[in-house]
């Protein structure tokens, strides 16, 4: 324990006695650290003074004719202690018999005044018998804090040992700091804490939250977050990072702690590092469980499923069962944190959901209950998604194939989530009428585009709805709100600008198309 004036004031060898009432002192005055006794008969002795230093005097400065009748010295008083708590000392103490008898009561009454500690010092304690008791106190603290580092850095490390050595480690830390430990995964989620329920809401969220935009920017940090201050109860917590940039593991989050100075500190970044080892070797393990996944993915999709069926009972859980969906997204910049998503989902479902890696993108097997994963992946990780309509088993290698259509039409139109149902119900034309043929389809609309820029008329809008209406004459013009012969007339000369004959239903598709292209 560091030195305190109460310390001091406790030794019988010094016979120091306390000389402001206790109750004009503010609430753990005597309780401050002592950090050094430093001693001067300066008037202004603030230039060579910290915080939480003890000042020892004799009272030069005090004096007969320094500081002149009663009425000077207590001005000289009153601006003397005002300059010492501005400083920000722990205590001061005075020694009597040497020039003068006894404490001045000008002194005695200025720091009553201003709540500094002032004790005095007997003729027969030299100064620096506290100067050495202040300067052996903090040599035994500095010695027990290094002491107590070193037992739990050597408990942590055992714990490490165990078979659930990260749990264990994050259990010994909280135990060691007495405080609240928490780990957040490269997801953002809570995957571990001790205590357990240990950090109530809304403290928990807003530490999960922060540890979650950390994350996101991808970057080695600290942070020191007031959490709860919703609550009246705010808890002052410290987040580090874990991993290196642009691959971090996750966050450990720390509860505030009288035990984090410097040796706190050091335990802290021990803890750190094994938890960045253990993490790292769970991430050459998922890299293996990838491959691994990989390889019975493309058994899956080639219509073998007996292998994965035995592979996945063993290592996951079951296949989903029937109907499933199969989801394809686009491999994202922060691949880890995506698979480490994807595992944990898998644990949560007990392996009813099946994900591998094929090239540069993920193939999800899903059951119904788990669709919304698709829009979760295409809002946490800003990635397009294509997903099947639901099959049977067999049917797995066919919806693979839709799920890739539909990822393609969610690249297109800058859509998060596309199902291939979307697409079937534009049918084929649609369908084929692809950004690849958005050319063809504006020069084939060339001739009428341009004949309306320059008359002024509406021959591509005539057309689109004459053919939506099946080439009706009487329908279009009451939609349009036109005559019949005015349609007729303009789809005449819309023929006579294509050079084609639409009384036909391959000219009339083949123009269709071409209007679907370009919209």
């Amino acid at each position: 324990m560091k030195p305190t004036v109460q310390t001091l004031l406790a030794r019988p060898e010094l016979g120091l006695g306390l000389l402001t009432p206790i109750e004009s002192l503010s609430a753990g005055a005597l309780d401050a650290p002592v950090v050094w006794a430093h001693s001067s008969d300066l008037a202004d002795p603030t230039p060579f003074l910290d915080a939480g230093h003890v000042l020892l005097t004799t009272g030069t400065q005090f004096a007969e004719g320094v500081v002149g009748d009663d009425a000077g010295e207590a001005g000289f008083a009153d601006a003397y202690v005002a300059r010492l708590r501005a400083t920000g000392i722990a205590a001061l103490g005075f020694g009597t018999e040497v020039i003068r008898a006894g404490t001045p009561e000008a002194l005695v009454a200025a720091c009553t005044a201003q709540g500094l500690p002032l004790f005095e010092v007997p003729y027969r304690v030299p100064f620096i018998a506290i100067a050495r008791t202040v300067a052996d106190l903090i040599a035994e603290d500095a010695y027990a804090r290094q002491a107590w580092a070193l037992a739990a850095q050597r408990a942590i490390s055992l714990a490490a040992l165990r078979p659930d050595g990260l749990s264990a480690t994050l259990a010994e830390l909280s135990n060691r700091l007495g405080t609240w430990v928490g780990l957040i995964d490269a997801t953002g989620t809570l995957d571990r804490e001790a205590p357990a329920d240990g950090l109530p809401q809304p403290a928990l969220g807003e530490v999960v939250g922060e540890a979650r935009s950390m994350i996101r920017r991808g970057q080695r940090a600290s942070r020191t977050l007031v959490a709860g201050e919703s609550t009246g109860a705010p808890q002052r917590m410290t987040l580090q990072t874990l991993g290196g940039g642009g691959a971090l593991r996750g966050v450990l989050a720390i509860g505030d702690s009288a035990e984090l100075d410097a040796a706190g500190r050091e335990v802290v970044n021990a803890v750190i590092a094994l938890a960045g080892l253990a993490l790292e070797q769970n991430r050459d393990l998922d890299r293996a469980r990838g491959h691994l996944r990989s390889g019975l993915l493309r058994g899956i999709l080639d219509g073998d499923t007996a292998l994965a069926e035995r592979v996945s009972a063993e290592m996951w859980g079951p296949l989903p069962e029937a109907p499933v969906r199969v989801m394809v997204t686009d491999a994202p910049a922060q691949v880890d944190r995506l698979t480490e998503l994807l595992e944990l989902r898998v644990e949560e479902r007990g392996g009813r959901l099946f994900f591998g890696r094929d090239d540069e993108r993920f193939v999800l097997i899903v059951e119904e209950a788990d669709a919304p994963l698709a829009e979760e992946l295409a809002t946490e990780f800003e990635l397009p998604v294509g997903v099947s309509d639901p099959v049977a088993e067999a049917g797995v290698p066919q919806a693979h194939e839709q799920a890739l259509r539909a990822l393609d039409r969610a690249r297109e139109s800058g859509a998060g989530v596309v199902n291939f149902d979307e697409i079937s119900r534009q049918g084929v034309l649609a369908f084929l009428a692809r950004t690849d043929a958005r050319a063809v389809a504006l020069a084939t609309l060339a001739p009428l585009t341009e004949h309306d820029a320059a008359n002024g008329t509406t021959l591509v809008e005539t057309t689109r709805t004459w053919l939506e209406h099946g080439g009706q004459f009487d329908a279009t013009a009451q939609e349009l709100g036109v005559h019949r012969h005015t349609v007729r007339s303009r789809i005449a000369l819309a023929e006579r600008l294509l050079g084609r004959d639409l009384s036909g239903f391959h000219a009339r598709a083949d123009l269709w198309a071409a209007l679907l292209a370009v919209e």
